[in-house]
């Protein structure tokens, strides 16, 4: 029997009661989710700078403290000094541009000399070693040669960026292309498929998981890449490298360690931009 005056009915009252108790279910569970993974890194961050303070005001003589400054100190000087910050957001963009060109080539060069490696195997032989020769070379040894080769400036620094990031893209990229379940190569043959056809449509789509993790890597080395070129070139245009090398010369602590965060942050973006890309990208993929 209806309601009289459309009163919802005693189902259609627990429906809604149900709806209530699910929807408050639902911003609870959000909420212990947010927190879970918001608290342990604010935690950590919170007993650090709690190390921070100990080190300065208790280990630390105040004619010592510039060896660790108190972290307001850092604050202070490196974010809210218009002059200090202007000079370090400069910086930034300098070694941002580096980093950015130098994984751009790394990736152009690591992702087309694995797809040549994955289409033989003696080709794969012929250029895999130098391949690995090229990542255990400490890059220090061979700064001298690109500075004669390249000149000091930003040319040299994204060389050296190419050099630190490409061997990631280049692993990762031909696991992926080379792994390949071989019944779906056997399918590709049955029906003809060519070998551009079979690259494109199989082996490509198939690594493309692989790859992100390659570049994930690369991302976070061209930063260093472009910092340590920067760091040890010593001319040109001053980006973060060379600002710490300053700051150290001149035992600006303070100032060294913002400088730190902004090389951190520009890791950390770096990393998080290219993990999303690649989650937007592979998540609604599956096993089959």
């Amino acid at each position: 029997m209806s309601e009289v005056g459309g009163a919802p009915s005693a189902p259609q009252l627990e429906a809604i009661a149900r709806g209530g108790k699910i929807s408050s279910l639902t911003v609870r569970r959000r909420g212990q989710s947010l927190l879970g993974g918001v608290g342990p890194p604010l935690g950590a961050f919170v007993i650090f700078v709690g190390i921070a303070y100990f080190f300065s005001y208790v280990l630390l003589t105040p004619s010592r403290r510039f060896l660790m400054p108190p972290p307001h100190e850092i604050v202070k000087h490196g974010f809210f000094n218009h002059q200090h910050l202007h000079e370090q957001l400069s910086a930034l963009w300098d070694t941002a541009q580096v980093s950015i060109s130098g994984f751009l080539i790394a990736l152009g060069i690591g992702l087309t000399l694995a797809i040549v490696m994955s289409q033989a195997k003696w080709i794969e032989r012929s250029l895999y070693p130098y391949a690995v020769i090229l990542q255990v070379t400490p890059i220090l040894a061979i700064v001298p040669l690109i500075a004669i080769w390249f000149g000091y400036d930003f040319s040299a620094r994204v060389v050296v960026c190419v050099l630190i990031s490409i061997f990631p893209i280049i692993t990762n990229s031909l696991h992926g292309l080379v792994t390949v379940d071989s019944n779906l190569h056997d399918l590709f043959t049955l029906h003809r498929a060519s070998r551009v056809e079979r690259l494109l449509k199989l082996q490509l789509p198939h690594a493309v998981p692989d790859i992100f993790v390659g570049l994930r890597v690369s991302a976070g080395l061209s930063v260093i890449g472009a910092i340590v070129g920067e760091f040890f070139f010593r001319q040109g245009t001053p980006g973060l490298g060379r600002l710490l090398d300053l700051y150290r010369a001149y035992l600006q602590t303070d100032l060294l360690m913002s400088a730190l965060v902004f090389c951190c942050g520009l890791g950390i973006v770096s990393f998080w931009v290219i993990g999303f890309v690649g989650h937007q990208l592979t998540k609604n993929w599956h096993e089959e």
